[in-house]
Order: structure tokens, then C-alpha cells, then sequence
């Protein structure tokens, strides 16, 4: 086994799955639970939402820092994509975490590697139709990170609400031994979610941002009035988005689990947007609630295996 490198404090960055593997395997077998948080680093307060919702339900956080390439696709950004390794270990460091896994690519795809992990139905809608092979390439990281660190819980944001979608069907469906929590979108006071992809906007364009939410707000308003018309909603959205000046990509009502079209919104349903602001393409979403319709415990929600 390699030796860890030492960033401070009490946390070790590794790069290697074997050595991430090992300390996995001697928290576990001395009774500690493990909780694994993936990101893609240039981490902001989301993030450590995350880190800290796996905290309280493991003894051994580990997070992994990877900016994925077989999840970008042509023309997309990953050779621009934010990266601050040693940013992102500071903040870890000062929320506890115990393990920051940082693997190079070359340790993720090794040369010749050619297997990966596809999700049918799930994946095709939404940002799958419009980003071809994209949550085939987060499939088959993810995958691969629970086969490195072996967690027994993983914890994911729901701002992607259709990659965590896709996780959870991938852990069902292959029988991972991994349960799979999803933590509530954390915002700006002014309700813009928070996303890596925020530092790409000017000023101008994060104003225009703020129009994401705005339709969210207005399609739960039209909901409240009980317009239950999944194309009367998303009309709503649209028009929001538009006078914000936003190019629109999608903005449609699914089935908040299998991602359907749906024929009626209530009691519930998933309203998710993409736009662009600029040159940047944003994301968000809202689980619609009809009136008297309870919203939930609010706390992280977990999905068990099975």
C-alpha cells in the first residue's frame, strides 16, 4: 500500500482505490460506519451540506474529489471546469471529514478500460436526451467509487435530481450494499441553487439565473391555485425563464421517481428546468406539491438497497 499523503490536521488525501480501500476496511472493522460524499471539487456551501449530513450518519466520512470525463461530452466543459484541490482540502479539513480520495484519471480508467454502467429509462429523458452518454459516464464513476471505498451509506445532493434518480436504480439494481441519501438543494438568500457552474456567470447573467427559481415558485403558486396541467406548468416556467432572458433547454413535469410524462401533476410531481445563461447551462428543480399535500420530514432522505 502506498503511503497517504497529509494535507493536515487529522485528514489524509489518497489517490489510489486500494489505499482509499484499506482505511475503509479498518474503520469498519473497528465498528465505525462509512459514508462516502462524491464530488467534482470547486466545493461551496452544497457540498458541505453534504459532507455534513454523512458525518452525522457515519464514523469514517470520506469524500472524493474527480472531475469525471467520460460524463462530458463534446464541446461541454470539462477541460474549463473549476478545479481547486487545495481549496477544496481546507474546507474538508475544517468540517472534519477524515479521508479525501483524489484520484488522477489515469487511476479511474486505466489504459484499456472499456466496461461501463448503463441505466435504460431513467437516464433518457431530462439532460439524458440532451447530453448523450453523460449519466452513462456518472453510472460507471459512481460505480467504480463504491467499489473503492466500499461505503455503507453515499450521500448526494437532489439539485441533481435525476442523477440521484439514476444512482438509486443502479444501487437497486445491481444489489449494491449501499444506502443512498439525498440531501435537499441548498440556495443563495436570493434562492439561486448553489452549483460549481456559478462561477462561469457575470453579473448580468446570475440576475438572469435568479429565473430559475422564480418559475419553480411560479409553477408551486399555479399548483397552490390548484392547476393540476402538467403543459399549463410548464407554459408558466417557460415564460418565466424567457422574460428572464434565459435560453430555455427544457422545462418539464415528470413522475418524481420513474421520471414519466405524467397526465395529471398532483398529489405530487417533479418540475425540472435547464436553461442557459450566457454560454452557462444551469440546472434546477422542485418536487410540486397540490394543496394539502404534506411536503415530507425535510431532513435528508434515504434510499436503502432494495
Amino acid at each position: 500500500m502506498g503511503a497517504f499523503v497529509v494535507w493536515g490536521a487529522d485528514m489524509v488525501t489518497v489517490q489510489r482505490g486500494d489505499e482509499v480501500r484499506g482505511v475503509s476496511r479498518a474503520a469498519r472493522a473497528g465498528g465505525a460506519r462509512v459514508a462516502l460524499v462524491p464530488t467534482m471539487g470547486c466545493l461551496h456551501e452544497g457540498h458541505l451540506e453534504l459532507v455534513r449530513a454523512a458525518k452525522g450518519l457515519a464514523g469514517l466520512t470520506v469524500v472524493s474529489i474527480f472531475v469525471n470525463p467520460t460524463q462530458f461530452g463534446p464541446g461541454e466543459d470539462f477541460d474549463r471546469y473549476p478545479r481547486a484541490l487545495e481549496r477544496d482540502a481546507a474546507l474538508l479539513r475544517a468540517e472534519g471529514v477524515d479521508v479525501l480520495f483524489a484520484p488522477p484519471v489515469e487511476e479511474m480508467y486505466p489504459p484499456g478500460f472499456g466496461t461501463f454502467v448503463n441505466v435504460e429509462r431513467l437516464a433518457e429523458p431530462l439532460c439524458g436526451a440532451r447530453r448523450p452518454g453523460h449519466f452513462r459516464g456518472v453510472a460507471t464513476v459512481v460505480a467504480k467509487l463504491f467499489h473503492a471505498v466500499e461505503p455503507d451509506v453515499a450521500v448526494f445532493g437532489e439539485k441533481d435530481y435525476q442523477q440521484l434518480q439514476v444512482i438509486r436504480r443502479m444501487v437497486t439494481d445491481l444489489q449494491m450494499p449501499v444506502t443512498v441519501v439525498g440531501v435537499p438543494t441548498v440556495r443563495e438568500a436570493d434562492g439561486l441553487a448553489l452549483s460549481s457552474r456559478n462561477t462561469y456567470l457575470t453579473g448580468p447573467e446570475r440576475e438572469q439565473a435568479l429565473g430559475l427559481h422564480r418559475a419553480l415558485e411560479r409553477a408551486q403558486g399555479l399548483m397552490d391555485a390548484g392547476e393540476e396541467r402538467p403543459e399549463a406548468l410548464e407554459e408558466a416556467a417557460r415564460g418565466v425563464l424567457e422574460a428572464a432572458g434565459l435560453r430555455v433547454d427544457y422545462a418539464e413535469v415528470r413522475h418524481p421517481e420513474t421520471l414519466e410524462r405524467m397526465d395529471r401533476a398532483a398529489p405530487r410531481a417533479l418540475l425540472a428546468l435547464a436553461a442557459y445563461a450566457g454560454q452557462t447551462r444551469l440546472i434546477d428543480n422542485r418536487v410540486l406539491v397540490a394543496p394539502g399535500v404534506g411536503e415530507g420530514g425535510g431532513g435528508p432522505a434515504a434510499c436503502p438497497n432494495g
